[in-house]
C-alpha cells in the first residue's frame, strides 16, 4: 500500500500540472517533445549508477518515473489508453512471459528463458514472425545500441568469432582501412586525385565499420558500449575542466599555441583521476 500511495501522489501531481490551470510549460509538452528528455534522463540515470551514489540514483530514477508517468498521462488525456492500462499491461506481460516463475514450465538456464520469451511473443501474443532474426532489433534505437543488439542476435544464431583475438584483428584491419580512406589511398586505382567529398564518404564508411567492430569487442567482453562511452565522456569532462582551471590559474589562454602546457596539465589530471 505504501508504494501505491506514493505512485498515486505522483499521478495526482502530473494531473495537476497538466490541468487547464496547471503549469503552462507542462501543458505545452507532447510525447514528441519529451523524446529527447527521456533519452537524456536515461543516460543521467546510467551515470548515477556508475557513480554508485544511492542518493543520486534515487533522484534520477525519480526523473524517469516522472517522464514515464507524464507520457502515459498525456495519452490518457487523449482517450487513447490510461496509465492504469500501461501498468496492468506490463504486469500481465511479465506474468505471461515468465511461465517458469508463475506457472509450471521448467527451464534449465537463461538461454531457454529467452527462447520461451520469443516463442510466447509469436504463439500467445500474436506477434508476426520475423523474416530475419535481425528484424527483432528496433530501428529506433540509437546506432551504438542497435549495433550491439544486432551483433547479439547474429551471435545467438552462431555467427560469431570463435575467440576475442579474431575481434581484435578485425579492429586492426578496419583501422588500417580507415587510415587509407582518410589519406585518399583507397582511390589510387581511379587514376585521379579523389575529391574532398569522395574522401569524406570513404572515411565515413570505414569509420562506421571501425565503430561497428569496436562495438563487437565490447559485446564480446560483456561491456555495454553506450555505457562505456558515457563513462569516457564523464572522464573527459573532468580532465578537460581540470585543464581549464589550471590554465586560468597560470594566466594562460586556451589556444593551440599553448597545447604543450595543456597536455602537461592533462597528464596531471590523469594522475589525479585515472
Amino acid at each position: 500500500m505504501k508504494n501505491e500511495s506514493a505512485f498515486k501522489g505522483l499521478y495526482d501531481i502530473v494531473a495537476r500540472l497538466r490541468a487547464p490551470d496547471g503549469c503552462p510549460w507542462d501543458r505545452e509538452q507532447t510525447p514528441a517533445s519529451l523524446r529527447g528528455d527521456l533519452i537524456e534522463e536515461t543516460y543521467e540515470c546510467l551515470e548515477a549508477i556508475d557513480e554508485k551514489e544511492p542518493g543520486h540514483i534515487r533522484e534520477e530514477l525519480g526523473d524517469l518515473f516522472l517522464l514515464v508517468t507524464m507520457l502515459s498521462y498525456m495519452h490518457e488525456q487523449e482517450g487513447l489508453f490510461t496509465v492504469d492500462d500501461v501498468l496492468r499491461g506490463i504486469s500481465e506481460k511479465l506474468v505471461r512471459r515468465h511461465p517458469h516463475v508463475f506457472g509450471d514450465v521448467k527451464v534449465r538456464d537463461s538461454a531457454e528463458v529467452l527462447n520461451n520469451w520469443a516463442r510466447i511473443k509469436v504463439e500467445q501474443e500474436g506477434r508476426k514472425p520475423k523474416e530475419s532474426i535481425l528484424d527483432e532489433v528496433s530501428r529506433a534505437l540509437p546506432p551504438l545500441d542497435r549495433a550491439e543488439k544486432l551483433q547479439k542476435k547474429a551471435a545467438k544464431a552462431g555467427f560469431d568469432w570463435p575467440d576475442v583475438r579474431g575481434v581484435i584483428e578485425k579492429i586492426e584491419e578496419e583501422l588500417k582501412e580507415t587510415v587509407s580512406a582518410i589519406s585518399g589511398q583507397g582511390h589510387e586505382h581511379s587514376g585521379s586525385n579523389p575529391s574532398e567529398e569522395a574522401v569524406r564518404e570513404a572515411a565515413e564508411a570505414e569509420l562506421g565499420d571501425l565503430l561497428f567492430s569496436v562495438v563487437n569487442l565490447c559485446r564480446y567482453v560483456k561491456v555495454a558500449p553506450s555505457v562505456a562511452l558515457q563513462r569516457a565522456n564523464v572522464k573527459f569532462v573532468k580532465r578537460f575542466t581540470y585543464v581549464e582551471k589550471r590554465m586560468q590559474e597560470a594566466g594562460e589562454a586556451m589556444i593551440p599555441e599553448n597545447l604543450g602546457l595543456m597536455d602537461r596539465y592533462w597528464e596531471e589530471a590523469k594522475r589525479d583521476s585515472p
